[in-house]
């Protein structure tokens, strides 16, 4: 799959740039043509030496080389490249790619990069955490930016928590999808896809939600977009960036988001239903605060309007997807949730399992059609969201 790949290989200041050995070695091993730049500081952590032995090239650090004046073109490299890759991406080098500083060499290659760019983070928990980084890294997402998510471990520190950078293998893994994606294999489809939480009013103040954070639906959007398809984002609330090519539809309640998509579904190939819609809202709506007494308060609560249901009466010939988060009988549960709503597959999270669930990077899930059923491993929620891209392309119609 990597075989006549054309791969930068940028390497910037972080203890995880000793990782970044193996992973040009098994990029050469599977076929790759591998170029490393460096940034200065990249060199008190690993040697050029030890670099361009594993390449087979000359490491490429500074604009021109001091010995001879010979240029290094930064507009060169970004034309002959197939994917860029920066592994260990710092929060310093994330933070420059973030707002277009281009004080080094692998920064202006960057902003001369005509192909697909992917980063694996890697620093300190803190660092990771801040609001600054993952800032910087929301902007890089809109920009198009394919972010490897780091793992989770001991870190250089002596702490241990999100920072490491992921595994060579795993990085390998994540540009082999890269390039097995089939560039505009869904061209002329429209999708429809739910995303986030709804909320309920109450009052004025107070609400019914859940505990989604969109990032799931929001994957699975950008990687049908990436594959071609026009896609609509219907999106309860959420703190994410909508991804770039994608139109987002803001909503609130379950009542917004279901004349959202029968309005939509109509026009589309299909529709994945990731978002978390409220079951039951409130009767009546308070139109001041219910203001605190010392009596117990009863909410009266009514059905809201089955989005999927009323879809799958209506589907045709169309591809539709469901979600199905369950905390006992899992499989069957899911399975009944198939049948009854008309989805072509249902994806299956258990909150039981480790990794997956709500607010986190990853997700274990079980894709279920009505012929059989394939539980995944742990994968961050972007593999994810392509292999369910990949189920919606052998379905399409």
């Amino acid at each position: 799959m990597l075989k006549g790949k054309h791969i930068i290989l940028g390497i910037t200041g972080s203890i995880a740039a000793y990782k970044s050995a193996v992973l040009c070695r098994l990029l050469v091993s599977a076929g790759a043509e591998v170029r490393v730049v460096m940034t200065p500081l990249a060199k008190q952590f690993i040697t050029p030496l030890t670099m361009a032995t594993l390449s087979q090239h000359p490491i490429l650090v500074d604009f021109f080389n001091p010995e001879n004046g010979e240029w290094n073109s930064h507009v060169k490299l970004g034309e002959w490249a197939d994917l860029y890759l920066i592994a260990p991406a710092s929060a310093n080098t994330m933070a420059k790619m973030a707002t277009g500083v281009a004080d080094n060499l692998l920064l202006t290659t960057y902003l001369s990069a005509r192909c697909p760019v992917a980063i694996a983070p890697a620093m300190d928990l803190d660092m990771y955490a801040h609001i600054a980084t993952q800032r910087n890294m929301e902007q890089l997402r809109e920009d198009g930016v394919h972010i490897i998510e780091p793992g989770t471990g001991f870190l250089a520190s002596g702490l241990s928590g999100k920072g490491r950078m992921a595994e060579p293998e795993q990085i390998v893994e994540a540009v082999k999808a890269l390039f097995s994606v089939k560039k505009k294999s869904l061209e002329g489809k429209h999708y429809l896809v739910t995303a986030g939480a709804t909320i309920e009013p109450i009052d004025p103040v107070r609400f019914i939600s859940n505990h989604s954070s969109g990032k799931m639906g929001y994957a699975i959007a950008e990687a049908l977009s990436q594959r071609g398809a026009r896609v609509t984002l219907i999106s309860g609330r959420t703190a994410l960036a909508c991804p770039a090519g994608v139109e987002r539809v803001d909503v609130l309640s379950a009542r917004d988001m279901y004349e959202a998509c029968v309005e939509r579904f109509e026009e589309s190939d299909g529709a994945v239903m990731c978002a978390a819609v409220a079951d039951y809202t409130p009767v009546e709506v308070a139109e001041q605060k219910i203001k605190k007494s010392d009596d117990n308060l009863s909410l009266a609560l009514r059905r809201t309007d089955d989005i999927a249901a009323t879809l799958g009466q209506r589907k045709g010939h169309r591809v539709l997807v469901g979600f199905a988060m369950e905390t006992e009988a899992e499989e069957a549960n899911a399975q009944h949730k198939l049948e009854r709503k008309n989805f072509d597959f249902i994806v299956l999270n258990s909150l039981r399992e480790q990794g997956a669930g709500f607010r986190g990077d990853t997700n274990v899930v079980t894709l279920i059609d009505p012929t059989s059923a394939e539980k995944l491993p742990l994968m961050s929620k972007s593999d994810v969201a392509e292999r369910i891209a990949d189920k919606i392309e052998s379905l399409n119609r």
